[in-house]
């Protein structure tokens, strides 16, 4: 299989850009924390543990509209910065979490944007126009005495160069006591849910000053917590339904219309244990780090260490498909242990139509199941050999020592190069990776 991709057809992916520095020495805040595409594909917005946000806009070729557009930058603004908590003196992190985009209503460009403790509402917008001629102002900004205009002039518009601007129109501040995991917007499109290790609140894109509090799991003993939120997500049509996934692998589905206060599901998908897979790390391994609905709403795929599961929300006592990321580290886990390795957190993706899922690994591997034909691939983001509209070559890890031709150990992965943040292109197949502090971008080859 040379790709999985939107169809039973084959998709050939191949290099198209790659965005940050190449130095090896990576400095900690340019490293890539969450990647969006927003409704239409047309811009990417990448944040990073700096706190800044980079948009990308998809140039179209008009001259050669069979070759596939490139993105460039189009708007870099700063959305956090560092920020220290006196009463529990503690550092907050400039760190983008993540980043969601507001469906387009007017020219302006709409995205949500976290860090641990604070989400901001920041408006993009274009200026390629500028007024001129004031009574009362000269055009380098000085004021004019009133008594030495003797004219009425009217002012005008004149063309400029285009000026992108991003200003934040809301800050939504103090309600959160642990670290914001998850923000998702409501398909009403007034309402976003945000969530932390043990809470989950109800915002109005409107009101800052407060919000209304829907999950909280909090055991009154702080020494009886078994588990905390690790995702939250609004389903994509229904308004009143959103799901939480836990770190004990569970996933709840509440609805908002049954109680003010979501503390009891409506539906609970928990896959039973495997006795012969118990270990010490059992628990660990099974904390679901990413949750995502299908785009028809159907589904929803959970991200836990070792795997994603497709579970059809219609029947909750076992998920439809299971598909195994890196089964053959499961020997590997007391060392993925000792280095943190084992509490990375994978997210992972549907494409546009919903039949192939992508979710990243190690060595700066990312994986590809195709659920109609129940096939996979594993690609490699690397600058090796990333020439545009070069092909990437499938490439295989072998578990045993009896290692083929083009195959790789698992000795020989390196843990170091992760991709934990991915995002498809909502109509075409155009994928974005992160890996550290570069962005791949890749597409179905054109003929």
């Amino acid at each position: 299989m040379a790709g999985a991709g939107g169809g039973s057809n084959d998709v050939q992916w191949c290099f198209s850009q790659v965005k940050g520095a190449i130095d090896d020495d990576v400095a900690e805040a340019d490293i890539i924390s969450t990647v969006e595409f927003n409704h239409s594909g047309e811009l990417l917005a990448t944040g990073d543990k700096g706190g800044r946000v980079v948009i990308f806009q998809q140039e179209i070729e008009k001259s050669q509209p069979q070759c596939r557009s490139e993105y460039n930058v189009y708007s870099t603004f700063q959305s956090h910065e560092p920020e220290f908590d006196y009463l529990k003196s503690l550092e907050i992190e400039e760190k983008i979490n993540k980043i969601r985009w507001l469906p387009q209503k007017n020219a302006a460009q709409f995205l949500l944007s976290t860090n641990d403790k604070t989400i901001k509402l920041w408006k993009i917008s274009e200026r390629d126009k500028r007024p001129e001629g004031y009574n009362l102002k000269e055009e380098d900004g000085r004021y004019i005495d009133p008594n030495t205009v003797t004219a009425l002039r009217v002012p005008v518009f004149r063309p400029m160069d285009l000026m992108v601007e991003a200003s934040p129109r809301r800050v939504f501040a103090n309600a959160h006591t642990y670290h914001i995991n998850s923000i998702s917007i409501n398909s009403d499109h007034e309402t976003y849910l945000s969530a932390d290790d043990l809470r989950i609140n109800l915002w109005h894109q409107e009101i800052t000053d407060r919000s209304f509090n829907i999950v909280d799991i909090k055991p009154a003993n702080m020494e009886e917590l078994t588990e905390v939120i690790t995702a939250a997500e609004f389903h994509p049509h229904q308004c009143n339904t959103f799901v939480y996934s836990s770190s004990k692998g569970t996933i709840r589905l509440c609805d908002m219309r049954a109680s003010a206060l979501c503390d009891t599901h409506s539906k609970l998908f928990e896959e039973p244990e495997d006795p012969s897979n118990r270990s010490f790390f059992s628990e660990i391994i099974s904390s679901i780090s990413d949750v995502k609905f299908s785009h028809n709403g159907r589904y929803m795929m959970i991200r836990d260490y070792l795997s994603v599961k497709i579970w059809d929300l219609n029947m909750e006592n076992r998920p439809v498909e299971t598909y195994q990321v890196h089964e053959y580290l499961r020997s590997k886990l007391c060392s993925l242990y000792e280095n943190d390795c084992i509490f990375d957190k994978f997210e992972c993706c549907w494409n546009g139509n919903d039949s192939v899922v992508m979710t990243g690994s190690y060595n700066n591997f990312f994986r590809m199941f195709d659920r109609g034909q129940r096939r996979d691939v594993t690609l490699e983001a690397s600058r090796e050999g990333s020439k545009p509209q070069q092909v990437l070559k499938p490439r295989k890890v072998c578990a045993d020592g009896k290692r083929k031709k083009d195959e790789i150990s698992v000795d020989s992965l390196d843990f170091n190069k992760k991709i934990l943040h991915t995002a498809w292109h909502p109509q075409d197949n155009i994928i974005a990776v992160a890996t550290t502090n570069n962005l791949y971008i890749f597409q179905d080859k054109v003929n």
